[in-house]
């Protein structure tokens, strides 16, 4: 059966006809740069730390040089899609980044040269970064767009779990150097074959990106806003800071929920085992908003979905020690942790369009990663200046549900607005 758009049912003729670029688009989230790297980074720590005798705060730092790479590469990755093509700076970046982790194995001495590494990093890798999957799902998938994102974002649940494991093994088997190297060869040998033989436009991307004579003579162009335009939309800006603000919400839980747990006097164990539903909530939430997202008002579903952390917030400031409420907190920020990025992608596609996605979403994603990277500096000093996580948990609750409150502001879409005239 076929759904509509406004129906329950799945419409599966998008995806029988896209379903190779949906399992790139996973693998290439699976492989990306800030996905490897931060969920591989703790395994990581002390090897290095015995090998270099750099103490953990050092290493944790490398973490921010890893955002701020990122922050520059998906400012320029958008340029350079429109010069020379999105499949071949992806092809160029997914090689040049396997240099680059096979360069990192030659880092020692000061501490900088991991800050330096892991800087360059997502710079020489940015068309391979998430941007560039999330567009190429944008372009094929147009009536399950949500569900689309949502699955293939879903690449960085199946990072978490399998990379830690995997570098372990590569450490006791060959050393520090053996994740850089297996992340090198996974580029090598999955990434770039899976590009060149799956990475397609369809038909109307295609003639914007290869013809623009063509387009100007009247064939079929990719709809939406220029970078600037965009610029100048107040919706724009709308988007860029409800986001965020809750991107900065969960980073803090994501980053205190154990800690403070333990300080509870629950056990690692307990501790870990709440923080688990934390986990297990964000993949269901990914599916479930994707889904959403197809067929009802997208400002309402995010909305909604991106509340529930300041519910969790607000449990966690409840000082209850029940194991059951605990997990149910850590599972509502799990789920509007989930949905954030699959919101992000699909609101920016849905309200200004595909014609310049790559350079207006790659803004947005460099405004979110600086978000990330400063969140955990903030929840630092509230609880220097406090002793306690309770302000951070205030924040938390206050800057969701702000959020939230923005997003219900954007009113319907320009394609909504078309449709409904049409209509009418």
């Amino acid at each position: 059966m076929v759904g509509t758009k406004n129906g329950a049912a799945i419409d599966f003729a998008e995806f029988r006809q896209g379903w190779r670029v949906l399992l790139l688009s996973i693998a290439g989230v699976m492989i990306s740069i800030n996905a490897a790297l931060l969920y591989g980074f703790g395994v990581l720590v002390i090897p290095l730390q015995q090998q270099f005798g750099w103490d953990r705060p050092s290493l944790q730092a490398a973490i921010s040089f890893l955002f701020a790479g990122a922050v520059i590469g998906l400012q320029l990755v958008g340029w350079l899609n429109l010069r020379f093509g999105i499949k071949r700076v992806t092809l160029v970046s997914l090689f040049t980044m396997a240099l680059g982790y096979l360069a990192t194995t030659g880092i020692g001495g000061p501490v900088w040269t991991l800050y330096a590494a892991f800087f360059l990093l997502p710079i020489v890798g940015m068309g391979a970064l998430a941007v560039t999957w999330t567009q190429l799902l944008n372009l094929w998938f147009t009536r399950n767009r949500g569900l689309a994102l949502a699955l293939g974002l879903s690449g960085t649940g199946i990072t978490a779990a399998v990379t830690p494991p995997l570098f372990a093994w590569g450490v006791a088997q060959w050393g520090w150097q053996a994740p850089f190297v297996i992340l090198a060869l996974v580029n090598v040998l999955i990434g770039i074959p899976l590009t060149l033989a799956w990475f397609r436009l369809p038909q109307v991307a295609r003639v914007a990106a290869a013809a623009p004579e063509a387009v100007a003579a009247g064939a079929p162009a990719l709809a939406g806003m220029s970078f600037r335009a965009a610029l100048a939309s107040p919706r724009y800006w709308i988007c860029n800071l409800a986001l965020c603000l809750v991107v900065s919400a969960v980073m803090g839980m994501v980053t205190s929920t154990v800690p403070m747990l333990r300080d509870r006097g629950l056990t690692l164990a307990g501790a870990t085992q709440v923080f688990s539903w934390f986990g297990i909530a964000l993949v269901l939430g990914r599916l479930v908003v994707g889904y959403l997202l197809d067929r009802l008002w997208p400002p309402g579903v995010a909305a909604v979905s991106l509340a529930l952390p300041a519910v969790g917030a607000a449990i966690f400031l409840s000082g209850s020690g029940d194991i059951v409420l605990l997990s149910l907190a850590a599972a509502l920020a799990g789920l509007g942790a989930g949905a954030e990025f699959d919101i992000a992608a699909f609101l920016m596609a849905r309200y200004f369009g595909l014609k310049d996605y790559g350079r207006i979403f790659g803004l947005h994603q460099g405004l979110i990663t600086v978000a990330s990277a400063g969140a955990p500096l903030l929840f630092a000093a509230m609880f220097s200046a406090t002793g306690g996580y309770a302000t951070m948990l205030v924040y938390c609750a206050t800057s969701t549900l702000a959020g939230s409150l923005l997003l219900l502001t954007l009113g319907r879409s320009p394609q909504a607005a078309m449709q409904a005239h049409a209509a009418a």
